[in-house]
């Protein structure tokens, strides 16, 4: 029982104790059984053993728990979305309803709070490498906060980002807010249903134009062929 709990001892401080004995990361994001190498022993590093290392029963404990590790595989990266009260509107009951449907739906939500001016949102976008941003806006300051919002989004160079907005919003100045480059403006009415579905696909349709740019180069390039 002695050597057992000594060996117990020492394969704990295999695992936690520093380099050579720490176990490597996995590399490629994914960890594979190849990935999973047990901490080498003195005769590997060409040195004698000291008695503070593990011994090899030690090395043989390690290989026999590592074989027994689930292996990981990757996942698919959650969409990220960034939900702002912007100027002096003291209501975010609705804004909070959003953030729940988002996080609910699978969504990764940052939800900033009351009281933000458009350059700390765009700060916040920016940090948490977000793929939409929501502002929620009811104090009628809709066509000076958000096209400064947008303005700060575009020195930064983001430019792939859904930016969607939701409030009261008067109808005539809908067409120049997705002018500026809205994606899509909610009024009263609309269910967290529409929002989260427009978001996802938006985000997604994104993401696949992205991923093949040279296919529509190439439809282009037939198109002036012709």
């Amino acid at each position: 029982m002695c050597g057992a709990t000594t060996g117990s001892s020492q394969l704990f401080d295999a695992f936690h104790s520093p380099n050579p004995y720490e176990l490597p990361p996995a590399t490629g994001g994914a960890a594979g059984p190849g990935d999973r190498r047990p901490p080498p022993t003195a005769e590997m590093l060409g040195r004698k053993p000291s008695p503070s290392e593990p011994g090899p029963e030690v090395y043989r404990l390690v290989r026999s728990r590592l074989a027994r590790l689930p292996v990981t595989v990757p996942t698919k990266r959650r969409i990220r979305v960034v939900v702002a009260k912007p100027g002096l509107d003291g209501h975010d009951r609705g804004a909070k309803i959003i953030a729940r449907a988002m996080r609910d739906a699978g969504m990764e939500v940052i939800y900033t709070g009351l009281h933000q001016t458009p350059e700390q949102i765009a700060e916040t976008v920016i940090q948490e490498d977000a793929d939409a941003l929501g502002l929620s806006i009811l104090s009628g300051a809709h066509m000076t906060l958000v096209p400064r919002v947008l303005e700060l989004l575009e020195q930064q160079g983001v430019e792939d980002v859904v930016v969607t907005v939701g409030g009261t919003i008067p109808h005539q100045d809908i067409a120049e807010l997705q002018r500026l480059g809205v994606a899509k403006v909610f009024t009263p009415g609309a269910t967290t249903d529409d929002i989260v579905g427009f978001v996802t696909s938006s985000i997604r349709l994104r993401m696949e134009s992205a991923r093949t740019p040279l296919r529509g180069n190439a439809a282009c390039g037939q198109g002036a062929g012709a």
